[in-house]
């Protein structure tokens, strides 16, 4: 963190968050509030906008979706760029045979590798194998 002129403290670091950790927040599941909490101290939280998609695609109806709409608007989306979308081609190329790595998974991980910023997950398996991404252990 930076200081400002004013004395207060400037958030720099940005970190991406997976949707799986999202869902349990909003869920209420203490380990997930208690995390997101802790890294809102220290950094921007971050999504992409695939877990913005995924979290309206877990919706059942328009009450549901104005909740989730209005909680995702406390997290900094990332929109698909041309760089992302090219970094997610490449990782599907090289991993999806072998690993089986999913649409939605690459372009979060292109996500957190194109904007040069670490992802946080519970489902560790999903990404593990991807060499240039910096990922975070949960909790």
């Amino acid at each position: 963190m930076k200081e400002k002129k004013n004395g207060l403290k400037r958030l720099t670091d940005k970190i991406l968050i997976d949707t799986d950790i999202l869902i349990d927040a909003a869920r209420n599941v203490e380990t997930a509030k208690n995390k997101l909490e802790e890294l809102n101290k220290s950094s921007v939280i971050c999504i992409s906008v695939i877990t913005q998609m995924e979290m309206l695609v877990g919706c059942e109806n328009k009450r549901e979706q104005k909740i989730v709409e209005k909680y995702l608007k406390n997290f900094l989306i990332i929109p698909v760029t041309d760089s992302i979308s090219t970094k997610a081609y490449e990782l599907l190329k090289k991993y999806r045979l072998s690993h089986g790595l999913l649409i939605p998974d690459s372009l979060i991980a292109a996500t957190s590798i194109s904007e040069e910023i670490s992802l946080i997950t519970k489902n560790q398996k999903d990404y593990k194998f991807i060499s240039d991404l910096k990922l975070l252990k949960y909790p």
